[in-house]
């Protein structure tokens, strides 16, 4: 809790700061007054929203831990390396690498820092993802497809719904993820499903049942991650194939948090989790709040930042691969 209580204190500090510099002119400027009582109104307003984010961020199932307390390895246990507070998932001619949640997770949000494959990392994916169980799975990823040295990494997003994916989107970064750690972010809730890099949201997908559009809400998710080769389509088509002269291709982890509702180790039915992990009665989840039932107007110009900015790839503009615009991309931002 000590980055939310250090972020509420600062707001305090500047909010104060900031109505005595209104007193200040409401006294000595008094052409200004119009302007000064809206000022005053919004950081009022201001106020309050912080009041509730701390009192849901309170109330939420926070879990911020070393690796070994919410992960485990899940294959080639000889290529993941510690070194104090990071992991590191390496990849050379006989084997990638990659690691798993303990627990499975409904609601929340799961943060990850990463370092990627420094030079060229050709041919190679290192993939963060949520994802549950069986033919009918539901998955969030994370793709970072290598490339070589001096071109830019990709991210490829993608969404599956009731095993059902091909929503795949790609857009480069405004930064070079190799040279220091990055934030990758996924918030989940029963409204909606925010992909974001460095706190900025870089995709949302949207709860459109309403419009008879499946949404993932009622499986519950592991968190996973993994490097591998996949030079048969990971660099331009698969044109370019991994040099394993360079090889070991090593990525780096810290900075492991989630927070969110746990599933029971038992097995329950999809209802009864479903209201284990939304606020109902004594139960209040900050992932409910009313003010993140949507992007807020900060984040959607975010949205629209990077996909005017950054975005090369979205399924929904691909005509020659969907002749159909698929329906859920005429009613969100995506």
């Amino acid at each position: 809790m000590g980055t939310e209580v250090e972020i509420a204190h600062h707001y305090s500090v500047y909010s104060h700061s900031l109505s005595l510099a209104l007193l200040y002119f409401f006294f000595h400027k008094p052409e200004l007054a119009p302007f000064l009582v809206t000022m005053a109104v919004s950081v009022f307003r201001m106020t309050l929203l912080m009041g509730f984010f701390m009192g849901f961020v309170m109330v939420g199932l926070v879990t911020s831990a070393k690796f070994d307390e919410l992960f485990q390895p899940s294959w080639a246990f000889d290529h993941l390396i510690y070194e104090g507070e990071q992991l590191k998932l390496k990849l050379d001619n006989a084997s990638g690498s990659g690691f798993q949640s303990k627990s499975k997770y409904l609601f929340g949000k799961v943060n990850i820092q990463i370092k990627l494959v420094e030079g060229d990392s050709a041919g190679t994916v290192t993939a963060f993802y949520m994802s549950s169980e069986g033919p009918n799975h539901n998955e969030f990823d994370f793709e970072f497809l290598g490339n070589t040295t001096g071109e830019p990494y990709l991210i490829q997003t993608n969404v599956y719904v009731n095993g059902v994916g091909n929503r795949e989107q790609r857009l480069n970064l405004w930064f070079d993820p190799t040279k220091d750690f990055h934030n990758y972010s996924i918030f989940w809730n029963p409204r909606q499903v925010i992909f974001l890099v460095d706190d900025t949201v870089v995709r949302q997908h949207s709860n459109l049942e309403h419009k008879g559009i499946p949404f993932p809400k009622d499986q519950p998710m592991g968190v996973y991650s993994s490097i591998w080769n996949a030079d048969d389509w990971a660099t331009q088509g698969g044109r370019i194939k991994t040099d394993w002269s360079h090889a070991p291709f090593i990525a780096s982890y810290q900075g492991f948090q989630i927070d969110a509702c746990e599933s029971p180790a038992s097995s329950v039915s999809a209802a009864d989790l479903t209201k284990k992990c939304t606020s109902s009665g004594e139960n209040k989840y900050w992932w409910d709040e009313p003010a993140l039932s949507e992007l807020n107007l900060h984040q959607s110009h975010q949205l629209l930042w990077v996909k005017a900015n950054h975005m090369v790839y979205d399924y929904c503009s691909d005509n020659s691969r969907f002749p159909v615009t698929p329906e859920e991309c005429q009613h969100h931002h995506h």
